[in-house]
Parts: C-alpha cells; structure tokens; sequence
C-alpha cells in the first residue's frame, strides 16, 4: 500500500485500513521510519493543521488521531528495532483534584502522532508523580485541568519541580478550558497550549523540534 493512502486513511479515520496499511508497508520492505514520518505523522499535521483552519472539529480530530495510533501499534516493534528515535520525552496528566480527561487524552494522542513518547500519567496527578516523571527523564510536562477550582494545583506543581531541584531540567506547558496565557505567565511555566492541535507546536517549540 502507498504511503499516502495510510495518511489519507489517517486523515479520514479509518483505523482498521491504517492498520492494515502499515502491515503492507512494512511486509513491502518501507522503513517504519519512513512510514512514521511521511504517512502518520504528516497526516496528524493536516488534521492540526484542518481543526485550527475550522475544516474540523475535536470528535473529527479524535476519530482521526485513534486510527493513527491503530496504525503506531503496528509500528512500534519496528521502529525500536530501527532505532529511531523519539522528538522527546513527555509526561500529562489532569492535575489533583480534577477527574476530567477528553482533553488531556486527546492532547496525548496529538503529541503521539507528532512522533513524541508520550506518557499519560492520567487524571487526578498529584504534584509528586509529575515529579517523580520528571526524575524518570520526562523533558516536558503537560499539565490540564478543566476546573478553575484545580488550576492552582497547576502552580503548586511548578513548585515540587524546583523543590526537587527539577524546574532547570524540565519545560512545562498548561492547558484546559479556564486555563489563559496569562494565567501561564503568572506561574512561570514556558507554554501554554489553547487546544490540542496547538499542543502540538508547542511542544515541539519548547524542545527545540519546530
């Protein structure tokens, strides 16, 4: 199979072809480095890329970013063995006290098919697993919280990373519904990520990828 009908596949959803997909371009002899970056990963840009532009919308993005990481299952064996390696280490979770997580996940996936180990650290995270993420070689923590009453779990989290002697070897970046750029600068993390699509650049920004 070409390459451009698994990003097509990607693009519109279809996680039982992108596996399929990539099973024949892997048996066809294609490098899964080749089949991470030129079929997966380019196909997540354009769905980024769509949902900022208003072509899609979150359950579209989330349709689409599930049959990529159909297709990542399939790769993953592969690309180990190849040794290709990862944009970055990151770790997200929805902060203490906040049990909400479409966003965060779909975040997750995002950054997953933009070719980052993603870690999801899942909900209700307590400032000492972001921690204890970043001491197992997290480069970025992503934090989300959807309820103003956790978003200061946000900045009690910043805090544990420089008691621990963390903060200079970690970046941070937030996000969520009633989380702003301002409220991000207020604390002292280095981004802020409106949507999941835009996770994406940031991160990639914040470790040096973009």
């Amino acid at each position: 199979m070409e390459l451009k009908e698994i990003y097509q596949n990607v693009v519109e959803g279809q996680a039982a072809e992108v596996e399929a997909g990539v099973k024949a371009a892997l048996a066809a002899g294609v490098p899964a480095g080749e089949i991470l970056n030129q079929a997966l990963i380019a196909a997540m840009n354009e769905v980024g890329q769509r949902y900022e532009e208003g072509d899609l919308f979150v359950p579209e993005m989330l349709i689409a970013a599930r049959a990529m990481q159909a297709g990542l299952r399939i790769l993953k064996p592969s690309l180990a063995l190849a040794d290709v390696k990862a944009a970055g280490k990151v770790a997200i979770g929805t902060v203490k006290g906040d049990l909400h997580d479409i966003g965060k996940n779909l975040v997750a996936m995002m950054l997953e098919g933009a070719g980052f180990e993603v870690r999801d650290l899942g909900v209700d995270v307590s400032p000492d697993a972001f921690v204890k993420a970043a001491q197992e070689g997290a480069q970025l923590i992503g934090m989300s919280a959807l309820l103003t009453t956790t978003m200061s779990n946000m900045e009690v989290t910043v805090q544990a990373l420089k008691a621990a002697g963390l903060r200079d070897t970690v970046k941070i970046f937030i996000g969520g519904a009633p989380v702003t750029q301002e409220y991000a600068t207020k604390i002292g993390v280095d981004g802020f990520a409106a949507d999941a699509s835009s996770a994406t650049r940031v991160a990639r920004q914040l470790l040096g990828e973009a």
